[in-house]
């Protein structure tokens, strides 16, 4: 049976779209068959990050609505072959996702088998957001640390806790908390909470710190998800953050002020 993964938060532009991208490939670099979905109907992003915008000849809603089979509308990635990608529908309405067609497409991908299905839940609390988390095992919580994101993915948590399939059935979504844009220097001053400011709000464990960084929007424009980005911090912070989401345990880097060395301070650098 495949692992349903649910990339979701309360808040619109926090990342999860990079992080579902990144957390697929992460997924697949490590030899598991993973297929990534975007649940925006009407918003595609995934696709542009992916790097296969151009390649897409029928979409998720195309599939649930039998205009076109599964294996048409999956794109293998042209860097893992083991990676495959089931884009949104630009036109149409978010209610052409429906609770029985979506269950297919999760049952077919397991079917086929997928070792890992994530699914990049667009933001906030509407059908699509729901059908993502619906039928989830875990729940990835993106959060940037500021107070109207932590609030927002708070009311996230209490969907995950009610309003899942597994939540029905007596059980939990493993959920795990993924702190994006995050700046150390900033929680120093106090404009921004700190990892366990949020952990303790939320009450969840961290699995993953992203720092500020410019090279996640320079991976996205350039159709690349930052965690091939092999140089960059958040590409090394997105790979901790997988191989503690298949429980590996790492040490949580990037949550510190670099500490200047002696000539730094000497020579200004």
């Amino acid at each position: 049976m495949a692992e349903i993964i649910v990339v979701t938060s309360g808040k619109g532009g926090v990342g999860k779209t990079t992080s579902s991208a990144s957390v697929a490939c992460g997924l697949a670099r490590r030899g598991h068959k993973v297929a990534v979905i975007d649940f925006d109907v009407g918003l595609r992003n995934l696709d542009l990050i992916m790097g296969c915008e151009r390649r897409v000849v029928y979409d998720f809603v195309n599939v649930i609505s039998g205009e076109a089979g599964l294996k048409q509308a999956l794109i293998k990635d042209k860097r893992f072959d083991n990676l495959f990608v089931l884009a949104a529908s630009q036109t149409r309405d978010k209610d052409a996702l429906t609770t029985e067609g979506v269950e297919k497409v999760l049952k077919d991908l397991s079917d086929e088998g997928f070792d890992y299905i994530v699914c990049d839940s667009p933001a906030g609390i509407e059908k699509g957001a729901f059908l993502a988390m619906y039928f989830a095992d875990q729940a990835i919580v993106v959060v940037n640390p500021e107070v109207s994101s932590v609030r927002d993915s708070d009311r996230i948590l209490g969907l995950l806790a009610s309003k899942t399939k597994r939540a029905e059935n007596g059980e939990r979504v493993k959920e795990h908390l993924l702190l994006t844009r995050y700046s150390p220097k900033r929680v120093e001053t106090g404009e921004m909470l700190s990892v366990g400011d949020v952990e303790e709000i939320l009450g969840l464990k961290t699995i993953g710190v992203i720092p500020e960084s410019g090279d996640v929007l320079n991976a996205s424009n350039k159709g690349e998800p930052v965690i091939l980005e092999t140089e960059s911090d958040a590409a090394q912070a997105y790979d901790d953050a997988v191989s503690r989401l298949l429980g590996e345990d790492r040490p949580m880097r990037f949550t510190q002020v670099e500490k200047k060395g002696f000539f730094s301070k000497m020579f200004g650098g």
